[in-house]
């Protein structure tokens, strides 16, 4: 009779399945670093990058963008380079560098890691070479300057 009451069943397996176009890197369209513009072809029309070209310029983008400043982005998105360049001393200054460049680009998903930080000090800036792998990507290097205001 208990057995009428209460029945028993076995509980079915759930299995997630993710999409495909979730793993992959999305185009873009394709920005020019030193015009500060889209790329445009010779009928103006503007040119798409491919997934692995989108990523690097999304990288660029995110750390080259000041923190708080862009009321379009969530305050997660962004570095603080000003603060950076306050601090007193340079291995504070590089260790601060490291820390904002690595949580600006690891709030991506697809970031794998963010390491071998390189600092050239000049003059009016501090050149900072870094590493950059993607999920299913090579690694790629890119660098920024820092200038002191």
């Amino acid at each position: 009779m208990a057995d009428l009451l209460f029945p028993v069943f076995d509980v079915p397996q759930v299995s997630i399945q993710t999409k495909t176009e979730e793993k992959k890197y999305k185009r873009s369209l394709a920005w020019d670093m030193e015009k500060g513009d889209f790329i445009v072809d010779g009928a103006n029309r503007i040119v798409e990058s491919k997934g692995r070209e989108a990523y690097q310029t999304w990288c660029i983008k995110a750390v080259q963008t000041e923190r708080y400043t862009c009321l379009a982005y969530p305050g997660a998105i962004g570095t603080e380079m000003e603060e950076s360049m306050k601090q007193p001393t340079q291995e504070a200054t590089k260790s601060h560098v490291e820390r904002t460049i690595s949580e600006a680009l690891l709030v991506n998903p697809k970031t794998e890691y963010v390491r071998d930080f390189v600092f050239t000090w000049e003059a009016d800036k501090v050149r900072c070479n870094f590493t950059v792998k993607g999920k299913d990507l090579e690694e790629f290097t890119l660098s920024i300057a820092i200038y002191n205001n």
